[in-house]
């Protein structure tokens, strides 16, 4: 006899279900096939076969095909019906030419005649097995390939969003994922975590890639000119309106729209905006003809939006249309591996628009930049080295060229020496909270009292800067 042709591990690993009317010939093969190490369930009938067919995964039938009930046929094609992978041995008394030709034609992978032979039985059930265990590693390598695929095509598919980490690749998934439908999406994200990168990534890896990609910042707009702008207006709608214009919405239509910091936008809007949402029709402001557009949406926000909802600030109803697909953007601080790869892909791409030789960075330039938290996360990042490069005598950029103080004597505490008001504030004010935790031995309402806010006021701004568990 030919030795095993799967070892005993993987055939712990193979789930065979032998389905036979007869208890003692059911139990026979049971008991031969759990002594060759397999993991064997077994059933009266077809009607339980199917039953556990459902309920557990099974990779081997073993089917008698004369049964009371349903016939060892009917049960064939009920399998190849429900689970075309799942390979079949079918089971006769008779050995005629008819019956087996009519169980392949069905599906079945081969058959066995009665009175079985034990050798027969391990025989054939061992190569049916090695068939499976073959399956298998092909399905792994073809998930393998297709996974590096997929790795390889981050690297060209996400325009301008640069990153490795596990955090970033969970993104790049996401993308992937939503870029296939039309499902509102909902970006989260601390200010210059890339918001806008991850929308365009989303429209250009869509169906809609050939259409428009529109953007409006809505914080940066007024109640009544926002609306305006989002929906177009009609001459004489108000003073100025000297002519008809088209709004965002029409400009998008078969394309993207991309809403950022919808945090922003006036509940009077937001009502408007609802409604273009799930009618997907608007009027223009002093207008009356409905206009329909087919546009796919995606927003931003630096804001807690759930926050803004239970304060009254944001509609319930808009908040939960939007929330379909969110997808949350982590700072540039829980991401550090990434910094490095940033720092290259942006030290390129200013090195050829200033006309420069390649700029580097020296190692305690590097450090510095890994160890720094970035408030101002990957905008600031990008800030600080176009300083760097513009004030950088030669192509190697040190700590010092960098607008950092590094303070200290354990470790690197770096602060940055910037102009930017926003990250400063920032800075500063972490700073703060952390010297009033330390000073009161992380007692809040103490903290609170000496920082003159109140104790509310603290608990949102330890939150902010993730300082929560710090002492």
């Amino acid at each position: 006899m030919k030795g095993p042709i799967v070892n005993e591990k993987s055939k712990a690993t193979i789930r065979i279900l032998v389905v036979e009317d007869n208890d003692a010939m059911r139990d026979g093969m049971v008991q031969v096939l759990r002594k060759g190490g397999y993991d064997v369930a077994e059933a009266a009938g077809g009607i339980e076969g199917l039953s556990l067919l459902d309920e557990r995964n099974i990779d081997l039938v073993i089917t008698d095909y004369k049964m009371t009930g349903m016939d060892g046929l009917q049960f064939l094609n009920e399998i190849k019906d429900r689970l075309p992978e799942t390979e079949v041995i079918v089971i006769t008394a008779y050995g005629t030419i008819d019956l087996a030709v009519d169980a392949m034609r069905a599906g079945a992978w081969d058959f066995i005649t009665k009175p079985i032979s034990k050798d027969e039985l391990r025989l054939k059930v061992d190569r049916t097995a090695e068939l499976i265990q073959e399956r298998r590693i092909a399905s792994r390598l073809a998930e393998e390939n297709r996974y590096l695929k997929e790795e390889e095509d981050i690297r060209f598919n996400y325009g301008e969003i640069v990153g490795e980490s596990k955090k970033m690749r969970e993104i790049y998934r996401t993308i992937e994922k939503v870029a296939g439908n039309d499902t509102s999406v909902l970006i989260l994200g601390e200010s210059g975590t890339g918001k806008e990168l991850v929308a365009r990534a989303i429209h250009f890896n869509s169906l809609r890639k050939d259409r428009a990609f529109i953007r409006v910042n809505c914080g940066a707009l007024a109640e009544g000119v926002l609306e305006s702008e989002l929906f177009g207006h009609e001459r004489g709608a108000f003073t100025n309106a000297l002519r008809r214009k088209k709004g965002r919405f029409e400009l998008a239509d078969r394309g993207t729209l991309f809403l950022d910091e919808i945090g922003d936008i006036p509940l009077g809007t937001q009502v408007k905006l609802l409604r273009v949402l799930q009618e997907k029709e608007f009027e223009r402001v002093g207008g009356e003809e409905t206009i329909r557009v087919d546009v796919r949406m995606i927003a931003a926000t630096h804001r807690d939006l759930l926050g803004e909802v239970r304060q009254g600030g944001f509609r319930e109803d808009l908040y939960y249309r939007l929330y379909i697909l969110p997808i949350e953007l982590p700072p540039l601080r829980e991401r550090k591996k990434d910094i490095p790869l940033l720092a290259r892909h942006f030290l390129k791409n200013l090195s050829n628009e200033m006309k420069k030789p390649e700029m580097l960075l020296s190692e305690e330039a590097l450090a510095a930049l890994v160890a720094y938290d970035w408030p101002g996360n990957i905008r600031e990042l990008a800030n600080v080295l176009e300083r760097a490069v513009v004030l950088t005598d030669g192509n190697k950029i040190e700590a010092e060229n960098l607008g950092f103080m590094i303070q200290g004597s354990k470790g690197t505490k770096i602060a940055e020496i910037s102009l930017n008001l926003e990250t400063r504030l920032a800075s500063l004010e972490r700073e703060l909270l952390g010297e009033a935790l330390k000073a009161t031995k992380g007692v809040k309402a103490k903290a609170a009292r000496l920082l003159g806010i109140k104790e509310g006021a603290l608990y949102y701004k330890l939150g902010k800067y993730e300082l929560m568990e710090k002492r």
